[in-house]
């Protein structure tokens, strides 16, 4: 009887260990990788318009990258992968943001992007109605893997939607 109970606890334990070791998950994603993964999902979501227009940032390093960071409210410590993406001229609520936290910073960066939201709507709101209204229907949200996404343009829905599909997906 003892031996019929440890072979089934044998079979059981190594039956388990048979997941896919091959696929990544959200914890298994390199920095690049993870932002390689952002910046494809926010290109596929965009038209091209929108791709020529707005460069995606990925650090501070970049052309416009402190900018940008300091545009989202986010400091370089606080973010171990994203793709940033925004309207540097005060003509348009546009604003992108795909943001992997280190631990522990995660309230960090929503606050962050959630002070980006209150002052875009801040900017527009005696300014232009339609980007006022742009800017009033943010969206931000976190992720089944952790990213924290903003997302404020025309359309925001279904350009939300399909960058978390994307992201999703890939983690």
């Amino acid at each position: 009887m003892k031996k019929a109970i440890l072979l089934t606890l044998a079979l059981a334990l190594m039956l388990g260990g048979c997941g896919d070791k091959n696929k990544n998950t959200a914890q298994d994603m390199t920095a690049e990788e993870r932002i390689q993964c952002y910046e494809t999902a926010i290109q596929a979501a965009r038209d091209a318009d929108a791709n020529n227009a707005f460069p995606i940032v990925t650090s501070v390093e970049e052309d416009q990258g402190q900018a940008l960071f300091d545009l989202f409210g986010l400091k370089a410590e606080d973010v171990e992968a994203c793709a940033l993406s925004a309207s540097m001229m005060n003509v348009k609520a546009y604003g992108i943001a795909a943001v992997y936290p280190k631990a522990g910073r995660e309230e960090a960066v929503r606050s962050g992007l959630n002070d980006f939201i209150v002052a875009q709507k801040g900017n527009f709101e005696q300014y232009l109605a339609d980007q006022y209204d742009i800017a009033n229907k943010a969206r931000l949200g976190t992720l089944t893997d952790g990213t924290i996404l903003l997302v404020m343009c025309e359309d925001q829905d279904q350009v939300y939607e399909s960058i978390r599909k994307s992201i999703e997906e890939k983690s």
